[in-house]
C-alpha cells in the first residue's frame, strides 16, 4: 500500500509524525536500519531515538546478566562455535558474543597478572619442595571448586530467574 505523508522541504524541517510512526513500524518489522536511514534521510541516532520513544518495545536490546554471559562463554570453551552459541542462546549478533569473550579474556588476564606478580615477590626455598607441591595441588583443587560453584550459581540463576550473588555494597539483612 502507498503511504502518504507531507515531505520535508529541507533537512532542518521536522519529520511528519505519521512518517515517524511508519518508519518505526518498518524497523520493528525487520527492515534493516541502514536501509531506512538511507531511504528517509535521517541519522542512525535519530532512528534509534525514535524506536526508543515511539516503538512497541519489540526492537529494544536485551540486557544479559554476568551469569548468562559466562554460560555462553563456557559453552564456547567446551567446543561450541560462536554461530551455534548465537542460535542456541538466542543472541542477535555474533559480535556481542565476541565482545563478551574479549571482556572475560581481559578479566582473566588481569587476574593472571596479579597472581604472577605475587608469586614473583615470594622466594621459595628448595628444601620446601614437598610442601610447595602440596600447596599447588590444594590451590588447583580450590580453583576447580570455585569454578564448579560459579557454574552451579549460574545455572541456578538461569533456571530460577533469581539473582543469587551478593551485590557489592549490599546491606546485611537484620534478623
Amino acid at each position: 500500500t502507498e503511504f502518504l505523508y507531507s515531505s520535508r522541504r529541507n533537512n532542518k524541517q521536522r519529520f511528519d509524525k505519521r512518517l515517524i510512526a511508519h518508519i518505526v513500524d518498518l524497523a520493528e518489522q525487520g527492515v534493516p536500519r541502514r536501509d531506512l536511514v538511507n531511504d528517509y534521510g535521517m541519522s542512525p541516532g535519530t532512528l534509534i531515538d525514535w524506536i526508543a520513544k515511539y516503538g512497541s518495545g519489540i526492537a529494544k536490546h536485551k540486557r544479559y546478566t554476568a551469569g548468562e554471559k559466562r554460560s555462553v562463554i563456557r559453552a564456547i570453551k567446551a567446543g561450541m562455535s560462536v554461530k551455534q552459541a548465537q542460535i542456541a542462546f538466542k543472541i542477535s549478533y555474533p559480535s556481542v558474543i565476541r565482545g563478551w569473550m574479549k571482556e572475560f579474556k581481559e578479566e582473566n588476564d588481569d587476574l593472571s597478572l596479579i597472581k604472577a606478580e605475587e608469586v614473583a615477590k615470594k622466594t621459595v626455598d628448595p628444601s620446601d619442595n614437598a610442601e610447595l607441591k602440596a600447596l599447588k595441588k590444594a590451590l588447583e583443587e580450590a580453583n576447580l571448586k570455585i569454578r564448579a560453584l560459579d557454574t552451579m550459581i549460574d545455572i541456578a540463576e538461569e533456571q530460577l530467574k533469581v539473582n543469587i550473588r551478593k551485590k557489592s555494597g549490599a546491606r546485611q539483612s537484620s534478623k
